[in-house]
């Protein structure tokens, strides 16, 4: 990815230090992107903390937050146009400040799931907004780095994730997770108080309330279809009206977005099969990512009997190795192998996955010769993968879209997550052995990683596009 991939920008007024504005959007990047990674850890005691309520609805806790993510980054992108980035930023800030402190008391998982919305919500609104408070206000010969720098944090945040997690929850509890974001969401609104600039608001039009309902509540329907289907019968009435009629809202969201000037989607930028493709990859990638991610702790601590910590200690290494692939993978600078390099990350977590679903990962703990080749091989796809189509995904839009283009592919990655998770609810919810389930559940993701690579080898090459 080269500094022609995004817009120039006028070099902001002497006043703005462009640092301490990247280390404030960053900070807030990284607290949105950390609250997915802890969780992870964390859910098996959040299960041991409510054991008369089922897995599947206690799965809510990940993909509600990844379903509002997914809903509302775009729309959220739209709305700091309209009202102002600084304003948004700081409003979604202590937004999700507040939601964490609702999730850190919650007195049960209703009021925890509750507040696991607004967090996805307010997250969705920060990470637009911080973008676009970085690329207003740095000049344009350290554009590039800087916003590097700050795409690396969700890399960053998934690297410290399990540790963080794991000590919080060791020490603590699964609150814990939670309540750390306060003292560093009030650190950072009053940074953003003092530091970030005021600017008028650039005056776009306002998202499309309506669209953005209708995708909002067609992937929640969906999704809930898909947790709760095994637990309440796939032909159940119920089951079918969400699974069904979800697809319809969802459908009918994007036939909305493609004649509407302000859509909850921006599917104008698929007009670019690259991008398109590179879409279609992650929203596929994204179901075994997210699903292998959650199921982790679940399957050390549930079959192996390893603690908390043992379990982040293990989850750790395939988070180191997924940073060290990220730098690897950010240095290609052909476009043209960008590919091979993708589909190279997708084929390694495959066969993480498929080394996963077999006798090798059985009821006795094998930490050297099963948990390590593999975690090496799952993480190390994944920095791969991840950054491979995070680089695809800019090179393959107009500089003038690069936000909007990095935005639609987290949504894409986030929408497959949800799905990845409702997956995992279900295969988790079956009449099986316990074991039985992770290894249904690691021959899915093989499967899925399998068919993603299958699209990666078939995306056009940049000068066909």
């Amino acid at each position: 990815m080269t500094s022609e991939t995004v817009p120039k920008t006028e070099a902001p007024p002497k006043q703005i230090n462009p640092g301490l504005v990247l280390a404030l959007c960053s900070g807030a990047t990284f607290m949105a992107f950390l609250d997915l990674a802890v969780v992870n850890i964390a859910f098996p005691d959040i299960l041991a903390d409510y054991p008369d309520t089922p897995m599947s609805t206690l799965t809510w806790v990940a993909s509600a937050y990844a379903i509002m993510f997914a809903a509302l980054l775009t729309p959220a992108g739209k709305l700091a146009d309209a009202l102002g980035r600084r304003r948004v930023f700081m409003i979604a800030l202590a937004g999700f400040t507040l939601a964490s402190l609702v999730c850190a008391l919650a007195p049960n998982p209703a009021v925890l799931v509750g507040g696991r919305v607004f967090q996805g919500a307010f997250a969705a609104g920060m990470i637009p907004s911080a973008l676009a408070l970085i690329i207003a206000n740095t000049p344009f010969e350290r554009l590039f780095k800087a916003v590097a720098a700050w795409t690396a944090i969700s890399g960053f945040s998934a690297v410290v994730g399990p540790a963080l997690g794991g000590v919080l929850v060791e020490q603590f509890d699964w609150r814990a997770v939670f309540l750390i974001n306060l003292p560093v969401g009030l650190l950072l609104l009053v940074g953003g108080l003092r530091a970030l600039p005021r600017h008028e608001a650039p005056g776009g039009a306002f998202p499309d309330v309506l669209g953005t309902v209708l995708l909002t509540v067609g992937l929640g329907a969906a999704v809930a279809g898909l947790t709760e289907g095994d637990r309440w019968g796939w032909l159940d009435p119920l089951t079918l009206v969400l699974l069904l009629g979800g697809v319809a809202l969802t459908l009918a969201a994007l036939a909305r977005s493609r004649r509407h000037p302000s859509p909850a989607v921006e599917t104008g930028l698929w007009s670019s099969r690259r991008f398109a493709m590179c879409n279609v990859a992650y929203f596929v990638f994204g179901a075994p990512m997210f699903a292998w991610l959650l199921s982790g702790a679940l399957f050390t601590t549930g079959i192996w009997g390893w603690s908390i910590m043992e379990s982040a200690g293990a989850l750790s290494i395939g988070a180191f190795a997924s940073m060290v692939t990220s730098v690897i993978a950010g240095r290609v600078n052909d476009q043209g192998k960008h590919r091979w390099v993708i589909a190279l990350g997708t084929a390694m977590f495959a066969a993480c996955c498929a080394m996963m679903s077999t006798d090798l990962f059985g009821a006795e703990p094998d930490f050297w010769a099963a948990w390590v080749p593999a975690s090496l091989l799952g993480g190390g796809g994944l920095g791969l993968a991840i950054t491979g189509l995070g680089v695809v995904a800019a090179t393959s839009l107009p500089p003038i879209q690069f936000a909007a283009g990095l935005g639609m592919n987290m949504t894409a990655r986030q929408l497959g997550g949800a799905l990845g998770i409702a997956a995992l609810a279900a295969v988790m919810s079956a009449d099986r052995l316990p074991l039985d389930n992770f290894h249904t559940l690691y021959l899915g993701c093989a499967i899925a990683s399998a068919v993603a690579t299958l699209i990666v080898l078939a995306f056009p090459a940049p000068a066909e596009d």
